[in-house]
């Protein structure tokens, strides 16, 4: 029970039930449009109550009758299609991405500006540590090539001497 009660609590789930009812709800505007307008104004062109009684082709049967192939209600059909369609990419897809590249240029910008307040790196960091440490000890920043050199007063270990320090 567990499982299904974080199921349902997930932020997708919720977004898509959000989305089916929305979706359902378009559909009912989209389908009302079309059946109540634009349905009757093509109707009224091939002469028909509506777009489903439109452009009827009966073909025979084999057992003498006939059958109605409905052209016009499948060219309803796909005036909902493509009225779904439109809405949904004007609606939708457009301002998407123009905020996508409003924010791509926003970003693209920021980084051509010079950084002012940049922190500094762990490699930076390190190294002033490293140089604070040295000064400390009396010894100064400039000496040696690398963090592997060790102090000049650090004991000789063993080894040929002077070589090594520990």
């Amino acid at each position: 029970m567990k499982g299904f009660k974080e199921f349902l609590l997930r932020g997708n789930v919720i977004d898509l039930a959000v989305a089916v009812v929305i979706g359902a709800a378009f559909t009912a505007i989209v389908t009302a449009i079309v059946t109540s307008l634009i349905n009757p104004l093509i109707g009224a062109v091939f002469n028909a109550s509506s777009l489903d009684k439109a452009l009827v082709w009966e073909i025979p049967t084999v057992s003498g009758g006939s059958a109605k192939i409905l052209f016009g209600a499948i060219i309803g059909a796909a005036l909902n299609f493509v009225i779904v369609a439109a809405v949904v990419y004007f609606a939708l897809v457009v301002p998407v991405n123009h905020l996508k590249k409003v924010a791509f240029e926003r970003v693209k910008n920021d980084e051509e500006q010079t950084p002012q307040d940049v922190p500094p790196t762990d490699v930076e960091v390190l190294l002033e540590i490293r140089d604070l440490l040295r000064s400390q000890n009396g010894v100064p920043t400039h000496a040696g090539s690398g963090a592997h050199v060790a102090p000049s007063n650090a004991p000789e270990g063993p080894g040929i001497g002077g070589s090594t320090k520990l």
